[in-house]
């Protein structure tokens, strides 16, 4: 969801959680578990297992969301911040060159940028991942994508990024998302 900040600067969320990542984020989860489950051992005995794996599974779902929260790609008005748990990389706007909406190798649709140098994979940046658009939106899930695609698409029509969206999918954001084509 886009908001703006007390210096009215816009900023959107997005971003997709490499599953390397994801692997590691479940990792740090199931160590925090069991390292609470061991202090319970350690404290209580053998009875202590429970209650500490009890304890630790707040702490790991605790500790999963504070790390999926933190990973995102944020667009201001000032840059695009790639941002994990453990650093934040700016990157200036003048570095795109396009955006597009298309197919990506899952048979998903993904909105990304295309950039100039750097490091970035394919020399590009996903900001988006979602199923192919089917039907109305139905539900809390469609209707937050429904709401980045939106967001995502302002915040590049206010920074004149050009955009290229494959016909079919820009037929079903219109037919079924309400979502109106690029006017460009």
């Amino acid at each position: 969801m886009s908001k703006v900040t007390d210096d009215s600067e816009t900023t959107v969320r997005a971003g997709v959680v490499p599953v390397r990542r994801i692997a590691l984020y479940g990792a740090i989860a199931v160590l925090v578990i069991a390292a609470f489950g061991a202090a319970g051992v350690a404290v209580l005995g053998p009875p202590g297992v429970f209650p500490g794996a009890l304890v630790g599974l707040g702490a790991g779902i605790a500790a999963l969301v504070a790390l999926f929260k933190r990973d995102a790609i944020v667009l201001t008005d000032a840059a695009i911040l790639l941002r994990t748990p453990w650093h934040e990389t700016p990157i200036e706007w003048d570095r795109v060159v396009a955006g597009r909406f298309t197919l990506d190798d899952r048979d998903r649709w993904a909105l990304a940028l295309d950039l100039t140098e750097g490091d970035e994979q394919h020399g590009e940046l996903v900001l988006l991942s979602i199923p192919p658009v089917t039907r109305p939106v139905s539900g809390a899930y469609d209707l937050r994508k429904r709401e980045q695609v939106s967001e995502i698409r302002e915040m590049l029509r206010r920074k004149r990024i050009p955009v290229t969206v494959l016909p079919e999918i820009a037929a079903a954001l219109n037919t079924q998302w309400k979502i109106a084509p690029p006017t460009r």
